[in-house]
């Protein structure tokens, strides 16, 4: 740093010289290397410019029409009976927000004390592992913050998320409004097994969710 500053010394002395005589001295750069951003930097970036440029998205995005569908599923850590039914509401519409913020559309929430489901109209130039680390980032805190449970709240590492046509949108908004009737035949693991078989998803049964070991 102290050469850096010579440097610039040098140069402003330069500079002041140059007024009286001779030719205009070339200017030193020192460095010109600017700090790559980070992808939520990049977020914030993409949003400020949507915001007051609007047809600079609409131009990026133009020709596009998708209907992309996806029940995402996600589970407490452990498995743990942790969110309690009166937090439910209050939880619900805070994911809502998450979801919302991020120009999805969310369709259906619904969550029993142990795991969470939605149900979301997707962005097509939106990744959805950046969407659910968002929803279980932000949800934890708000959670742990307001001291809902015991210690330290988290949501177990990984997510299910099962595809859908607009034409079978009914049965699954239904199906997720329903799950406090559903569980009461069925477990979660029971549950989640059903959906990774009905979509053919190859999985160990040795890593579903598993919960703590007392």
């Amino acid at each position: 740093m102290p050469r850096l500053r010579r440097l610039g010394l040098a140069s402003l002395e330069g500079a002041r010289n140059s007024r009286m005589k001779g030719p205009k001295p070339k200017p030193i750069f020192v460095a010109n290397i600017k700090p790559r951003p980070g992808r939520h930097l990049c977020r914030i970036r993409d949003k400020i410019i949507s915001k007051l440029h609007p047809e600079r998205h609409l131009l990026r995005m133009a020709n596009t029409y998708t209907q992309i569908y996806i029940q995402v599923v996600f589970a407490v850590e452990g498995r743990q009976n942790l969110i309690a039914p009166e937090h439910n509401d209050e939880l619900q519409k805070y994911i809502t927000g998450i979801v919302s913020a991020q120009e999805h559309k969310l369709i259906a929430i619904n969550n029993m004390p142990d795991h969470l489901h939605l149900l979301v109209g997707l962005r097509p130039d939106a990744a959805l592992s950046e969407l659910v680390r968002d929803i279980k980032a932000n949800s934890s805190r708000f959670i742990n913050e307001r001291r809902w449970v015991m210690g330290r709240f988290a949501w177990q590492e990984g997510f299910g998320a099962f595809s859908y046509s607009r034409s079978q949108l009914g049965a699954v908004i239904r199906y997720i409004e329903n799950q406090q009737k559903h569980h009461a035949k069925k477990s979660f693991l029971e549950e989640y097994m059903a959906l990774l078989d009905k979509f053919e998803v190859k999985y160990d049964p040795r890593y579903l969710f598993k919960p703590v070991e007392g």
